[in-house]
């Protein structure tokens, strides 16, 4: 294949991909035909590229997890401050969600819980990261170890997410980080300010 071709059917590819995240977030059952019509493609083209609706997920998956493993990478560094560590991790990683929150509703439906659990594994080993230098600081809860503090963590911002899915309610993740500190221990007035350092505009 020529470079022009493969530049081509990249971007076939990826507007396939596009209009699979909007079309599928607005309806989880949308068809694959639909999906075409929305991409301005042949249907036969989503074949070309994904054997069917399963692969068509796993391909919006995979461009999630990928987008999680960036989000989370950076976390990984030490930092003196694990509030603001925590809190700069929950903003970035929900603007990755808020735009994969879609697999939200086909998550355990269509990928089931261990490619699940794959896809969040960055993000789940740069939270413990964070709790665990927290927990040593005196800032975050030390009734749990930092593993299940952290999935008690997730539970709570894909709970937030589903909600913008379900409801009017929207969030850029500002209060999404600012609950996030509370709920592991960090207090109101702390919380609300470093999440506000870190949203300078709003």
């Amino acid at each position: 294949m020529s470079g022009r071709s493969s530049a081509k059917a990249h971007a076939t590819r990826a507007r396939i991909l596009e209009a699979a995240r909007r079309e599928l977030g607005r309806d989880p059952d949308r068809s694959l035909g639909a999906i075409a019509e929305a991409a301005d493609v042949a249907r036969r083209t989503i074949y070309e590229h994904f054997a069917g609706r399963a692969a068509l997920v796993e391909g919006l998956a995979a461009d999630a997890g990928e987008a999680v493993r960036r989000a989370s990478a950076g976390a990984r560094a030490p930092t003196p401050d694990p509030v603001t560590s925590l809190a700069r991790l929950v903003l970035t990683l929900w603007s990755v969600g808020d735009r994969y929150r879609t697999l939200i509703a086909l998550a355990h439906r269509d990928l089931g819980p261990d490619r699940v659990g794959a896809l969040l594994g960055p993000a789940r080993d740069a939270v413990a990261g964070i709790l665990a230098h927290g927990q040593r600081q005196g800032v975050f809860h030390t009734a749990l170890p930092p593993g299940p503090l952290g999935r008690a963590l997730e539970a709570h911002v894909l709970a937030l997410l589903d909600s913008v899915n379900s409801s009017p309610w929207t969030d850029d993740g500002t209060a999404a980080a600012t609950t996030a500190l509370i709920a592991m221990g960090v207090g109101p007035a702390l919380a609300a300010t470093t999440v506000r350092r870190l949203r300078p505009s709003r």
